[in-house]
């Protein structure tokens, strides 16, 4: 599927939402295009996640290992001008930190994603 074919993040808090449905449908290539290219990633274990090839290889982990990413309760999303801060609870009460930037075209991709701030 191109990025033609995927519904597109209009709103900083359509991120988490498309993130856990693309997972959920097994698309790695739409995950990782929710992010800029240089983004970073904690994802709470290991190192951090530099740029779209490793972010891409760690969601291809994700997916082929079944785990199953759950929907939580977004956060109000900060918006400044092109920046928003957002954040989710989850069922397991860890919270997620991301910063997103609105991208030329409208659409936003996180630049910086925390999986849980402790």
């Amino acid at each position: 599927m191109d990025d033609t074919e995927r519904d597109v993040p209009r709103d900083p808090q359509d991120l988490e939402r498309l993130l856990v449905a693309r997972q959920h449908a097994g698309d790695v290539d739409g995950m990782a295009a929710l992010y800029e290219p240089g983004a970073i990633v904690d994802p709470g274990e290991g190192p951090l996640l530099v740029g779209l090839p490793a972010i891409r290889t760690h969601f291809e982990a994700v997916v082929a290992s079944g785990r199953r990413f759950a929907l939580g309760e977004q956060r109000p999303a900060v918006v400044v001008a092109d920046v928003a801060l957002t954040s989710t609870r989850f069922p397991d009460g860890s919270v997620s930190a991301e910063v997103a930037r609105r991208q030329a075209d409208g659409t936003w991709r996180w630049v910086i994603d925390r999986f849980a701030v402790t």
